[in-house]
């Protein structure tokens, strides 16, 4: 199979609800994993909208109001309870953002969705550690919400929980 034919099937493979894997792609086309990594950034460069999540990789998603929440935490169960909290009130957690001294913004795709998303994140997080630690836990995340009421609910949930970052709050 020709490499333009490869790219084109992957770009037909990819949906903006199931990720898959470079591993599963390269499986399927009997190639290696880094082929399909160099099929990806062609694949970006022409234009598609592929987002790169734990999970693998998926078409981007464009429903839904896109909104900016301020959270800090510095736990594992309380990075769990702030992700809980955004995908049980029907956000998408897009990504995290953290201001880096040396780097400036540095942004990890997340793309979590649901609570078995959170789930599959929450126990690799246990394996590495998260961008939030370069900064005491302070860190954004952008959120695809269905309505300004879910985005204004995920808000009020983190406060209560003590997970929303307040100006002048030490991280």
């Amino acid at each position: 199979m020709k490499a333009e034919e490869r790219r084109k099937i992957i770009s037909q493979t990819l949906t903006a609800d199931q990720p898959i894997s470079a591993t599963a792609l390269a499986g399927k086309f009997s190639v290696s994993r880094q082929i399909i990594v160099g099929d990806i950034a062609l694949l970006r460069a022409a234009g598609l909208d592929i987002v790169a999540t734990p999970r693998g990789y998926k078409l981007g998603e464009s429903s839904g109001l896109v909104r900016t929440v301020a959270t800090v935490h510095t736990g594992i169960e309380e990075l769990e309870k702030e992700l809980l909290v955004m995908v049980d009130n029907g956000c998408t957690v897009m990504d995290v953002v953290v201001e880096h001294p040396l780097y400036g913004e540095i942004t990890g795709q997340l793309s979590l969705a649901s609570r078995y998303d959170v789930q599959q994140f929450v126990d690799k997080v246990k394996e590495a550690s998260t961008l939030s630690s370069l900064t005491g836990g302070v860190h954004l995340h952008n959120l695809r919400c269905p309505s300004e009421e879910a985005y204004r609910r995920v808000c009020d949930e983190l406060n209560a929980h003590g997970l929303l970052y307040t100006e002048g709050q030490n991280g």
